[in-house]
């Protein structure tokens, strides 16, 4: 009988050993769930922050390019013609200009 209660209490002993592992499995597990959760939560916003910063570079490269044609364009004489025509009021010596009357 003695045999029996020392088997028992072994048997209990392990019974109750492993319901603690288990149950800092469970808890281990629940972390890391969690934890990936977030960790995906912050890729989708790197994602889209990196998403939008490609629009941002695509944007100042059309820019560029722009700005470079711009500047091609303020090299030519129809560029010089147009803002001494614009800015400074100059007309060829062959040209009528007229003017609306301001009411």
């Amino acid at each position: 009988m003695a045999k029996k209660k020392v088997a028992f209490k072994k048997k209990r002993q392990n019974r109750l050993g492993m319901s603690l592992v288990l149950a800092v499995v469970s808890m281990m597990c629940l972390v890391m769930i969690f934890s990936m959760m977030s960790l995906r939560k912050k890729r989708d916003s790197y994602l889209e922050r990196e998403a939008n910063l490609k629009q941002q570079i695509e944007a100042e490269n059309q820019r560029t390019e722009d700005l470079k044609e711009y500047e091609k364009y303020t090299k030519t004489a129809a560029y010089v013609e147009e803002v001494a025509k614009d800015k400074l009021g100059l007309v060829y010596e062959d040209e009528i200009v007229f003017q609306a009357d301001e009411k």
